[in-house]
């Protein structure tokens, strides 16, 4: 509310005067500092979405839903899953949900008892994912963007005939 002209002002309320500041003058110097305006994309980039570390506790609630080997860690298979359920959501433009998991899990076969030849594929894809970035970028890239595209219950029943979802 403006102050009416006859009531004082004292020195400290008194609006000062602004000071110029010179535009700073920025480089980029370090190494994960985008150079120009296009975000670079391709093999081994990724897929950016929002927020997605909420996948990895999406993966760790449906744990109870997964049906593993003997040789297979869950551990694994709950990163390798929040990876693939954060790429699926990224291609939307949406953070992770449920249903993104979902998918992942029946792609692979997680959610019933896969064929020995779909565990025998997936065994290399998944062991030690959660401790290796390399293995990480082969997991999300050995999958096609329309496998992940289908429907959880596409991808449970994809299952069946595997070599054509996943090649």
């Amino acid at each position: 509310m403006a102050q009416p002209s006859f009531v004082p002002i004292t020195e400290a309320d008194q609006v000062r005067a602004v000071m110029q500041q010179p535009t700073p003058t920025y480089v980029a110097g370090r190494p994960s500092e985008l150079r120009q305006p296009v975000v670079p994309h391709g093999k081994g980039f990724g897929k950016p979405g929002p927020d997605q570390g909420y996948a990895l506790k999406l993966a760790h609630g449906l744990k109870s839903e997964i049906v593993l080997q003997s040789s297979e860690s869950l551990h694994d298979v709950e990163v390798g899953t929040a990876l693939l359920g954060a790429r699926r959501a990224s291609l939307y433009g949406r953070a992770p949900s449920v249903y993104d998991l979902k998918v992942a899990l029946g792609i692979f076969g997680f959610l019933v008892d896969a064929p020995d030849d779909l565990v025998a594929y997936r065994l290399p894809l998944f062991q030690a994912v959660s401790h290796r970035w390399e293995a990480q970028r082969v997991l999300v890239d050995s999958v096609p963007e329309e496998a992940l595209r289908l429907s959880p219950d596409e991808a449970r029943s994809s299952v069946t005939n595997w070599k054509a979802t996943l090649r």
